[in-house]
C-alpha cells in the first residue's frame, strides 16, 4: 500500500465556497468545497501552489458566469 501524504497549503473562502490548495508528492492541486459538502475540481497538476490557486480562481470565475 502506498502511503501518500497530503499537505494543505491554503483554505480560502471565495464565491460562497471553500478553495483548498494542497500538495501531494511533488505537485499541487486544488479542490472547491461547497456548503452542501460537494467537492469539485480538475485532476490537473501544478508545479507551485501559486499556479494551482490562480487556476482555481479562474475555474471558479468561469463556473460562476455560466
Amino acid at each position: 500500500m502506498i502511503n501518500k501524504q497530503v499537505k494543505i497549503h491554503q483554505l480560502i473562502g471565495i464565491e460562497g465556497a471553500t478553495l483548498l490548495v494542497f500538495a501531494t508528492d511533488d505537485c499541487w492541486q486544488f479542490r472547491v468545497l461547497t456548503v452542501s459538502g460537494a467537492v469539485f475540481g480538475e485532476r490537473k497538476i501544478y508545479f507551485t501552489p501559486h499556479t494551482a490557486e490562480k487556476a482555481a480562481r479562474e475555474w471558479i470565475h468561469e463556473d460562476c458566469e455560466e
